[in-house]
């Protein structure tokens, strides 16, 4: 079975199927004439368990836990409900704060925001969670730093080794030879960078908005 064949019996985007397919979840076999992937049945019926799960909002790591073994769906799921329990907890409060706002008629123009934040600020020490609006970009910076230190690393080591060259310290041969490794971990991880930039912008498909 294609993937376009797949994406219709079961309902989850080419993109997602892919990116559980990324994620270890599921391993398609491949056609031996043109090297597609060809989806069993079994791989149809691992794909709507997935579905399931995700739409339980159960996390990716946990399903991955189950399929290895680690972790039995009994416990997933308790689990899963004491997180829920959390999470409804937290909504409540969440769901005050917009009651309380709703009720004093608050307006764009004239609503004075430090006095909701500073709310928001005590209520979080107090241990309600409110949306992390800079979590992707802490991801990027990280994802940018710890890849510009490894490059400057690199980049410093080339140039100690064509200064050897240039002086006279290294035969030419082995100064090639030797050049050719820190150029390549430079293109690696300059590589891996664009690799990871892209998968923390895209990532899953919102299974509640596309299935």
């Amino acid at each position: 079975m294609k993937i376009n064949e797949v994406e219709q019996v079961v309902g989850i985007s080419k993109r997602n199927i892919r990116f559980y397919e990324k994620e270890g979840l599921l391993a398609p076999s491949r056609n031996n004439t043109n090297g597609y992937r060809d989806y069993e049945q079994d791989d149809v019926v691992l794909l709507k368990k997935i579905k399931l799960m995700r739409k339980l909002a159960i996390p990716i790591e946990e399903i991955l836990k189950i399929q290895n073994g680690i972790l039995t769906m009994e416990d997933a799921l308790l689990r899963h409900l004491i997180k829920l329990e959390r999470d409804s907890k937290n909504l409540e409060q969440i769901k005050l704060l917009c009651a309380q706002m709703s009720n004093s008629d608050e307006q764009l123009k004239t609503m004075d925001p430090d006095k909701y934040l500073e709310q928001i600020d005590k209520m979080e020490k107090e241990g309600t969670r409110f949306m992390n609006i800079n979590k992707d970009k802490k991801l990027r910076y990280s994802a940018i730093v710890v890849a510009s230190v490894i490059i400057a690393f690199m980049v410093s080591v080339l140039g100690l080794l064509m200064w050897a060259f240039i002086s006279g310290h290294v035969p030419t041969m082995v100064a090639v030879l030797i050049l050719i490794f820190p150029m390549a971990v430079i293109l690696g991880v300059a590589l891996a960078l664009k690799e990871r930039m892209k998968e923390i912008k895209e990532g899953e498909e919102n299974a509640a908005a596309k299935y």
